[in-house]
């Protein structure tokens, strides 16, 4: 009966134990860079829910979708980030921009939208490298076939399959932004924004921790959020351009970089700090102890020092008194001798 019981209870945490692990596997990583602080995976979500440029920048600056969370100016609210188009013919640029002062910009991302001469179209977004190191893609991901037949069913029923996609370009397609910018009514928006210059909707918000971002922005990781990440740059001469002509960098950014001044790299910084006063507890230990040892052999020393001081000292007053004691004798001897001449 006991060990019925014993195998109930061990079936029982195992049920419960593997989903817990099979989450903290899944975990999103942290980078150790401000990138951390805005998901890409979110932000392209919401770039193709969104009907405008204008409605994607709004959307994005909210409190409320909570999915910018960046600091680069390290004043613990939340940066407004801009968002400025460039075309070239069939070719879109959306750079995601912060003004770090009055004087220093820092690109964020880059969203990458093309149509090729097969009006294929194609979406990704590519992270900063100062934000998110080099080669941080993120696109929509093909979707798996709802089910896949069976190739030894010999029944009598038909067997419809859903065919996969082979591409993205029905999901890019259909997005409505993509829908927007394609269509004989688009109109190019131009943010005025600048440096402490934002639009009446915009109300500066205090950041969250990284872990508390993270955990809310789980699901566009995890569970159906339709994305993946890839390092392959689809339209090369679109990103080449950009980066060779419009890409803002901030030495304010790359300063708080250096110096560990963002949340990751503060962490990463503690964790070193603590590993070495670890490693050199031992040493300092044995330094302590080479000092407690040379300190009782000096105490050591000193005492014989002492001691023979006080033996030397004795000595030299035993042979003073003796000597003394002499001259007494010696003196008494010739005073008497004196009195019998008398």
């Amino acid at each position: 009966m006991k060990n019925s019981i014993l195998r109930i209870v061990v079936l029982l945490i195992c049920l419960v134990s593997v989903p817990a692990f099979s989450q903290a596997d899944k975990e999103p990583k942290t980078i150790g860079l401000p990138g951390d602080n805005l998901d890409l995976y979110a932000v392209l979500d919401l770039f193709q829910k969104s009907k405008t440029i204008e409605d994607f920048e709004k959307s994005l600056n909210s409190d409320k979708a909570g999915i910018n969370n960046l600091d680069l100016d390290l004043d613990k609210k939340v940066d407004f980030i801009k968002v400025v188009t460039k075309q070239d013919k069939e070719d879109f640029t959306f750079a995601l921009q912060i003004a770090v002062s009055e004087k220093e910009t820092q690109d964020v991302a880059v969203i990458l939208l093309s149509k090729d001469k097969n009006k294929k179209v194609t979406l990704q977004i590519v992270g900063d490298k100062d934000l998110y190191g080099k080669n941080y893609i993120v696109e929509p991901k093909t979707p798996a076939p709802t089910s896949t037949a069976n190739p030894g069913y010999t029944g009598a029923e038909t067997v419809v399959v859903a065919a996969p996609t082979t591409t993205t370009v029905v999901i890019v397609e259909s997005a409505p932004i993509v829908q927007y910018v394609y269509s004989p009514v688009y109109v190019p928006y131009y943010p005025p924004y600048h440096y402490a210059y934002y639009p009446p909707y915009y109300t500066a918000f205090a950041v969250v921790a990284v872990g508390v971002y993270h955990s809310n922005h789980y699901y566009n990781h995890y569970h159906g959020g339709g994305y993946g990440n890839t390092t392959v740059v689809v339209n090369h001469n679109t990103y080449n351009n950009y980066n060779n002509n419009s890409r803002n960098t901030s030495n304010t950014v790359n300063q708080n970089n250096v110096n560990g001044n963002y949340g990751g790299n503060t962490a990463n910084k503690s964790t070193n700090a603590a590993k070495t006063n670890t490693a050199n507890k031992p040493a300092n230990t044995a330094n302590t102890a080479n000092k407690s040892a040379n300190s009782a052999n000096n105490a050591a020393a000193s005492t014989k020092a002492q001691s023979a001081k006080s033996s030397s000292s004795a000595a030299s007053s035993q042979n003073a008194r003796a000597s003394n004691s002499g001259t007494r004798s010696s003196g008494s001897r010739s005073f008497s001798g004196g009195g019998r001449r008398r």
